[in-house]
């Protein structure tokens, strides 16, 4: 398998951060349902997302870069497998155990101790006691890895900018045609991932997972500010100047404001709760900055002020 940071196309010391931002960016362009009359397409996308649950693992991550295992999360051989004198499974006496004998020429002769050397191989001792030795004083070859599981099965999942922020419960089909309805995390957000046990496809350990990536598609007139909802609100002229109480759009649904007489554009008003949950459980607010709208047709309002003007200086901050 290919090195995964150059699948990813980040460097070796690229932030979670980094990595994350590359594969969103390739999965969009990669995924099946994009390109369903193009098999390496899919098949890159697999590698892809096999790099990326490497590195996203820090655990994982840490031993690559060591060389414990490989690009797709196999242990790596503690000698290399080729050149005279190497460490060769099979090679040694019969049932595949290995006395110093065997490694004569190893290093130091046919009396030196090989007792610290297998401690690095298999993590035990080799003096007793540890359940290593043959009966003939041999070592034991280590056991075969578990059977692996089967394949992870990735969906991506679009979600209404409205049920992101409420967390309102998303159905998804599976691949085997069922439907399972999902809970949204604290902390939702465009790229979150969600893991579902066992949903993914059969192999001789059992199944896979099924990984959800979350799309919060965007909205007409709200955005997102952090945990904080955002809207600009058109109001009248005389709403602005007299005060009024109108009706906002909220991610909860509409609820009444009260406009304080003499707001100017840009006021921003702040209603509590109505943003996103936040990873700590708490939802953050709705924002809403005012904009005085005037109307189509001024003769009448330029008729009323004739005459009159504002003695006020807005600009008097910028030094005009």
């Amino acid at each position: 398998m290919a090195d995964p940071y150059s699948l990813l196309g980040v460097s070796r010391d690229a932030s979670e951060k980094d990595i994350k931002s590359a594969y969103r960016k390739l999965a969009k362009e990669l995924h099946p349902d994009r390109n369903k009359d193009n098999p390496q397409a899919s098949e890159k996308f697999s590698k892809v997302t096999n790099a990326y649950d490497l590195l996203s693992d820090s655990t994982k991550r840490a031993q690559f870069d060591r060389g414990e295992i490989d690009a797709e999360g196999n242990p790596t051989m503690p000698f290399g497998m080729g050149g005279g004198g190497g460490f060769r499974p099979g090679s040694g006496g019969a049932g595949g155990q290995y006395t110093a004998r065997d490694f004569q020429g190893f290093g130091g002769g046919d009396d030196m101790d090989l007792s610290d050397l297998f401690e690095g191989l298999f993590g035990g001792s080799s003096r007793g006691g540890g359940g290593r030795r043959g009966p003939s004083g041999g070592f034991r070859q280590p056991p075969p890895p578990p059977p692996r599981k089967g394949a992870d099965i990735r969906y991506s999942l679009s979600v209404p900018f409205v049920d992101a922020a409420t967390r309102a419960k998303q159905r998804v089909t599976l691949s085997d045609g069922k439907t399972i309805d999902l809970s949204l995390p604290a902390g939702v957000e465009d790229g979150t991932t969600m893991r579902l046990k066992g949903k993914g496809q059969q192999g001789p350990g059992g199944a896979g997972d099924g990984i959800v990536v979350i799309d919060v598609q965007s909205h007409p007139y709200f955005r997102r500010d952090g945990d904080n909802v955002r809207v600009d609100l058109p109001i009248r002229l005389d709403e602005a100047v007299n005060g009024a109480k109108i009706k906002v759009p909220t991610v909860d649904g509409p609820v009444m404001l009260t406009i304080a007489a003499g707001s100017s554009s840009g006021k921003v008003l702040r209603l509590k709760g109505k943003g996103f949950t936040g990873k700590n459980g708490t939802r953050g607010d709705q924002l809403v900055t005012l904009e005085i709208q005037l109307p189509e047709d001024v003769s009448a309002l330029a008729e009323k002020l004739s005459g009159w003007s504002d003695t006020g200086n807005p600009r008097e901050n910028m030094g005009l």
